[in-house]
């Protein structure tokens, strides 16, 4: 790609200013791909190294990486794509041991969380990662060496899978967080309409409580409640973010930046462990989910009538 960015660049350039499109979206997100592949080889050598001076097992020198690694690609991202990201509160998340219950919304919201938690707020974030992710290869080789679980989202064996969850939970320290998806997937409207009309004919109770979510998808209780019980101790902080909706495809991706990518922004809500409930546990996790929901909304009108005042 760097040999042969002129050819690119320029056809990019030709393809966008054929379409209308003024804010070149296509040479953007191509330029961003170009750093992104540059950021991995850094990423790779870097392990490499480790590997070749006995670090390889050295967690300290691979949460260092893995910071560079996030905070690279976030410079990249406002570089290129023009992204803006502001972490409202990281000082939230101090100090550990906590668990994070995150919404999912895109291809670039695990960055801005591994990038908030690490960067923003010094800690050692521990993640559940679904296994298509190890194609990234910073991800799969630096990742394994990391406490993270990759998830097989098709195993026919669940309880082995939760086993693996509950590994991040265990020994959890003052600098330590982990991390986990509770929706499962990204979330759009076609997948929410789906999985409340499934809900309905398991569970029409539950499905009735959260017919409310509008950004959200209803969350998948098992990984939460495997990690409250392999940290008992451990507080709750549930993540949510806007700015990245619509980013779930790469035409999606397109789209944002046709219509001029702007500020994301990310904030958590600490819930002291005292609070949450021994019983109970599935409809507690469904309200804050609601609220988080509402929240999403408000951060999202708050952004419009923003937008509105300064290009009215």
């Amino acid at each position: 790609m760097l040999g042969t960015w002129p050819i690119w660049v320029v056809g990019t350039v030709v393809f966008d200013l054929f379409r209308r499109k003024w804010k070149l979206p296509t040479l953007r997100l191509v330029a961003f791909g170009l750093c992104w592949a540059w950021i991995e080889v850094g990423g790779l050598t870097a392990a490499a190294l480790f590997s070749l001076s006995g670090q390889g097992r050295n967690l300290k020198v691979h949460f260092a990486l893995q910071r560079w690694w996030a905070g690279t690609l976030m410079a990249t991202l406002r570089l290129t794509v023009g992204i803006r990201v502001i972490v409202e509160n990281p000082e939230v998340l101090v100090p550990g041991p906590v668990l994070v219950f995150s919404r999912h919304a895109s291809l670039a919201d695990s960055l801005v969380s591994a990038y908030s938690m690490g960067n923003a707020a010094g800690l050692r974030p521990r993640y559940v990662l679904k296994r298509e992710l190890m194609a990234d290869p910073c991800l799969d080789i630096v990742g394994h060496r990391l406490p993270n679980y990759f998830l097989d989202r098709g195993s026919s064996s669940q309880s082995d899978e939760l086993k693996g969850i509950a590994q991040l939970g265990h020994n959890l320290g003052a600098n330590d967080v982990a991390v986990i998806f509770v929706e499962g997937t990204r979330a759009n409207p076609k997948k929410r309409e789906k999985i409340l009309a499934a809900m309905a004919e398991r569970s029409p109770e539950r499905a009735a409580r959260l017919s409310g979510l509008r950004h959200l998808l209803p969350p998948k209780p098992a990984g939460a409640l495997t990690l409250l019980e392999a940290a008992p101790d451990a507080d709750v902080v549930i993540a949510g973010h806007t700015g990245f909706d619509g980013l779930d495809t790469f035409g999606g991706m397109l789209k944002q930046l046709e219509s001029g990518a702007g500020v994301a922004r990310m904030w958590f809500v600490r819930i002291a462990r005292s609070e949450v409930p021994t019983d109970g546990v599935i409809e507690w996790l469904d309200e804050r989910w609601l609220e988080l929901d509402r929240a999403v909304a408000e951060h999202l009108g708050r952004a419009g009538r923003d937008e509105r005042k300064v290009n009215p």
